[in-house]
C-alpha cells in the first residue's frame, strides 16, 4: 500500500545536528550531511532531456523531503493530453508487438547491464525524491536488475505458443497463443519510484505492449529516468508515454483509456480503479495495503531475529508496503529479543547524504509524518509505552522522524488496525503458536508475514497457515520478493492479481485457442444417427479416462 500522493514542502533547509535524546534516553545518532546538493544533480540539462517530447501544456513541481526544496518544474498532462499520449502510444504498440518477442527481451537485458552501470544517477534521484538511505534505494536498483534479467530471459517461453490436448486426442488439434493487451494504463507510488515504475512496465513491454504510466509527481524524475535509459536500450519512445499531473485528474483518464490497468497505491484508490475499470469490462492488478505480521517463534535465534526485525520493519523508514509493522514475540524469549532489538533500533544512524552511511532516511512528505504523529502520540496517550524512538527529529531534516518500538498497543490504539506507512513497529507477546497465527491473521489485509524459527521445516509449516501473499520464513521481506519467479501480491483488503512469475507477464496478455479438427466432425458423422452417436462419444469418454487423459 502507498498513502495518497504527498503534498509540496516547503520546509527550509536544515544541516544535521547533533542527536537529541529519545524517549527512551538513548540518542539516535544523525549521520554526517551530504557534500552534495540537489543542484549538483538535478540540472536543467538532466530535466530539459527527460521530459523532451513530454505530453503537457501546464507546470507542476517536484521537491526534495529532505529539506523541502524545489527539485524541478515538470509538465503537467490534462485528460484530453493523456487521451493524445493513448492514441501515440496504441500507434506504436502495433509495431512494436510484431517484433519477435526475443527481440523485445533483449532490450530487458540491455537495459539491465546500463542500469547497473549507471546505477549512481539513478541513486541521487531517488534519495532526493523520497528521503530514503541510499542501500535503501539501492534495493530498488537491485530488484528492477533481478526483473529485466528475469523476464529478459524467460518471456520468450512464457509467451511461447503451446499445443494442449484437443476434446478429441488425434482428431482435435489445439494451440494456445498470447497476445498483448494493447496500451497498458500504470499508475506508479511515490515510495518506491524505480521498481514500482519501471520494474512493474518490464514485463508488459516484453509481452508487446504499451504502457501509459502516470508516476506521482513528486518522485516523477525517477521514472523519467528509467524511461530515458530503456529508450536507450532499444525500447521505441513511443512505447512508453508518461503523463504527470494530479492522481484526481489524470488517475481517472489513465484508467478510462487503457486495456489493462496496474496499479499500487491505497486500498481506497484502489477500489475506485477497480470499480471504474469493472465498468469498462478492463482487468487489473492492485497491490494495496498491508498491515504485516512478523512472528518469532520460542527457537528462534534471537540475535538473528533482532537484526531481521530492524531491518524488516525500518527500511525506507517503513515506508515500505511489505515492511513490517506488528511483531510478535513468543514469552519465552520476549525479554531477551527485545533488549536486542531495542538496542538495534537506537543505534541507527539517520541522515540525508547522497552517500552510503545513514542507515534510515526521511519520511517522504508532511502527511506522512503528521500520520506518524498521530499514531505514535494516540498510542501513548492511551497507555502504551515507548521503548525506543517515538520523536520527531527537525535537527537532521524537516521530515525525519526516530525509528520507534513501541510496547503494549491495544485494539482502541490508531497503530493497532491502521497502517501506519512509517518507522513504527508494535510489539505483542504471545505463549501459544495457535494464538500467534491467529492474531497475525486478525486484519483485513494479506500482503506479507515473516516467521524467525531455527527449524525451517516447522517455519514452513506456520507460513502455510498464514493468510498473507508471500511468507518470509527468517527473513523479513527480500528473500520472497526477490525470489521473481514467484508470484507475489496480495490477498483480501491487500489486493488482486500478482507481479513476477508467470503470473506478472501473463497478465498482460489476452489467452487465444486456436483448435483444428481433422478427419471427422464434432457432430453425427459415418452414418451415426444421434443416437449411435451419443453412445459412441459416452464410449470414447470412458476409453479417455481408462487411458488417462486429461
Amino acid at each position: 500500500m502507498v498513502p495518497e500522493t504527498p503534498e509540496a514542502l516547503e520546509s527550509p533547509a536544515v544541516t544535521a545536528a547533533p542527536a537529541a535524546p529519545t524517549a527512551a534516553g538513548n540518542p539516535v545518532a544523525a549521520a554526517p550531511a551530504a557534500a552534495r546538493t540537489a543542484a549538483d544533480v538535478v540540472t536543467g540539462e538532466l530535466v530539459a532531456r527527460l521530459t523532451r517530447g513530454l505530453t503537457g501544456s501546464g507546470r507542476t513541481a517536484c521537491h526534495t523531503p529532505f529539506t523541502g526544496e524545489k527539485l524541478a518544474d515538470l509538465p503537467e498532462s490534462t485528460p484530453a493530453e493523456v487521451a493524445e499520449a493513448y492514441a501515440r502510444a496504441r500507434e506504436a504498440q502495433r509495431t512494436w508487438a510484431a517484433r519477435p518477442v526475443r527481440e523485445r527481451a533483449a532490450v530487458l537485458l540491455r537495459f539491465h547491464d546500463l542500469l547497473l552501470a549507471r546505477q549512481s544517477e539513478v541513486l541521487d534521484l531517488v534519495q532526493l525524491e523520497t528521503g530514503k538511505a541510499r542501500l535503501h534505494a539501492h534495493e530498488e536498483v537491485q530488484a528492477v536488475a533481478v526483473a529485466a534479467r528475469h523476464y529478459g530471459r524467460k518471456a520468450p517461453a512464457y509467451l511461447r505458443p503451446r499445443n494442449h490436448t484437443g476434446a478429441i486426442p488425434v482428431l482435435t488439434r489445439v494451440r494456445e497463443l498470447r497476445h498483448p493487451k494493447g496500451v497498458v494504463g500504470q499508475i506508479a507510488p511515490w515510495n518506491y519510484p524505480l521498481e514500482l515504475s519501471v520494474g512493474d512496465a518490464l514485463p508488459a513491454f516484453a509481452a508487446g505492449n504499451a504502457v501509459v504510466m502516470k508516476p506521482d509527481t513528486e518522485t516523477a524524475l525517477t521514472a523519467l529516468w528509467a524511461r530515458d535509459l530503456l529508450i536507450e536500450a532499444g525500447l521505441p519512445a513511443e512505447v512508453w508515454q508518461i503523463v504527470i499531473g494530479e492522481g484526481p485528474v489524470v488517475g481517472p483518464a489513465v484508467v478510462d483509456h487503457a486495456d489493462y490497468v496496474s496499479f499500487t497505491g491505497s486500498t481506497r484508490t484502489g477500489r475506485e480503479v477497480a470499480q471504474r475499470a469493472a465498468f469498462r469490462l478492463v482487468g487489473t492488478s492492485l497491490e494495496l495495503g498491508g498491515k504485516n505480521a512478523m512472528l518469532v517463534l520460542e527457537d528462534a535465534d534471537v540475535d538473528h531475529a533482532a537484526e531481521g526485525a530492524v531491518r524488516a520493519a525500518f527500511s525506507s523508514a517503513g515506508q515500505l508496503c511489505i515492511s513490517i509493522e506488528r511483531l510478535y514475540v513468543h514469552d519465552s524469549i520476549a525479554d531477551a529479543f527485545l533488549e536486542r532489538f531495542t538496542a538495534r533500533t537506537r543505534a541507527l544512524r539517520l541522515g540525508s547524504a547522497l552517500a552510503y552511511g545513514a542507515d534510515m532516511g526521511s519520511l517522504v512528505s508532511k502527511r506522512q509524518l503528521e500520520n506518524v504523529v498521530r499514531h505514535v502520540d494516540d498510542a501513548v496517550a492511551k497507555g502504551a509505552k515507548v521503548l525506543a524512538g517515538g520523536r520527531a527529529r527537525p535537527d537532521v531534516g524537516p521530515l525525519f522522524y526516530e525509528p520507534t518500538v513501541l510496547e503494549g498497543v491495544t485494539a482502541p490504539m490508531a497503530v493497532c488496525g491502521e497502517e501506519t506507512f512509517g518507522p513504527v513497529v508494535s510489539v505483542y507477546r504471545f505463549s501459544d503458536e495457535d494464538e500467534a497465527v491467529a492474531l497475525a491473521n486478525a486484519t483485513p489485509y494479506g500482503l506479507n508475514s515473516s516467521v524467525w524459527t531455527r527449524n525451517t521445516r516447522r517455519g514452513r509449516e506456520v507460513a502455510a497457515r498464514l493468510r498473507t501473499g508471500t511468507v518470509n520464513v527468517n527473513e523479513g521481506y527480500a528473500a520472497a520478493y526477490g525470489s521473481v519467479q514467484s508470484p507475489m501480491g496480495g490477498m483480501g483488503e491487500s489486493g488482486v492479481g500478482r507481479r513476477h512469475g508467470s503470473e506478472g507477464i501473463l497478465k498482460y496478455t489476452e489467452a487465444q485457442t486456436v483448435a483444428t479438427q481433422r478427419l471427422l466432425p464434432m457432430a453425427p458423422s459415418l452414418g451415426m444417427d444421434d443416437a449411435k452417436y451419443a453412445a459412441f462419444m459416452s464410449a470414447s469418454l470412458r476409453v479417455m479416462k481408462a487411458f488417462r487423459f486429461r
